[in-house]
């Protein structure tokens, strides 16, 4: 079980690069510091091209909720979310339909408060400081209860935080209360780091985020699989990111990054 403590442990850092900040360095936002700006150079020069990883991963997310829609879901939880900009989930679901909620919850402070404004005018959205280590404290809340109806289907969102977790804490474990904790016709959407194709250029990522306030923990490509167990998955099942469903304009480019990002989709039957 997760100790406690820990989950009380996060304070505000500015000082170290935010894994929140610096994905949103990558995707040009506005909502990050000179720490992690300085980051994301130093990790450019090692990693050429290692920007397309976090492109990469938003366009992911993008495609998953659209294919979600598509198929009636309307609710969503987004877990380890952080700065819900350019391209995020309560975005996407908006240009498709006005019929949508969205949860977002993220632990460290300044991205909480970074994200209140930006969600201040949708009234469909909303997000939370709560640890994704305490499934109560997210889906108990009062934030929760006011967005999120549990007897119609969920989608529950972990794109690309599950590696932020350590092997102590049980990351298995926690995606088993996520999945327990919604009806049938819901969704689980997961994106990972895995070494398992590409271990030099994650080896070096993952080297560069021990300096971080977030060091990552890759994990391979069939532990990413098992997370989906108990769910049907969705053609074409748990892949590198590019292979997902990629849009006709991507299917000549999509090899083109690195191959670290493994995810994919599916639905609880019952």
């Amino acid at each position: 079980m997760v100790d406690a403590q820990r989950l009380l442990s996060r304070a505000m850092d500015i000082d170290r690069p935010c894994a929140a900040r610096i994905y949103d360095a990558f995707l040009g936002g506005g909502h990050n510091f000179g720490v992690e700006r300085e980051f994301v150079e130093r990790l450019q020069t090692a990693i050429p091209g290692v920007a397309g990883v976090f492109r990469e991963n938003r366009a992911f997310l993008r495609r998953a909720v659209e294919h979600l829609l598509a198929r009636g879901v309307r609710q969503f939880i987004e877990l380890g979310s952080g700065i819900p900009t350019i391209g995020h989930v309560h975005e996407v679901a908006g240009r498709r339909t006005r019929r949508f909620s969205v949860l977002y919850a993220d632990n460290e402070p300044l991205t909480v408060a970074h994200s209140r404004p930006l969600l201040s005018d949708e009234p469909r959205a909303g997000i939370i400081q709560a640890d994704i280590r305490d499934p109560t404290s997210i889906l108990r809340s009062p934030e929760a209860a006011h967005l999120i109806d549990f007897e119609q289907p969920v989608a529950l969102v972990m794109s690309a935080v599950l590696h932020f977790l350590e092997d102590a804490d049980e990351p298995l474990r926690l995606v088993r209360a996520y999945q327990e904790a919604v009806p049938p016709g819901s969704a689980l959407v997961i994106s990972h780091l895995t070494g398992s194709e590409e271990p030099e250029p994650m080896n070096l990522l993952a080297a560069f985020y021990a300096e971080t306030a977030d060091p990552m923990v890759a994990r391979p490509a069939e532990w990413i699989a098992e997370c989906f167990d108990g769910f049907a998955l969705q053609a074409p099942g748990v892949c590198y990111l590019g292979d997902w469903r990629p849009e006709p304009d991507q299917l000549v480019h999509r090899h083109s990054g690195y191959r670290i990002l493994h995810g994919g989709v599916a639905r609880k039957l019952r």
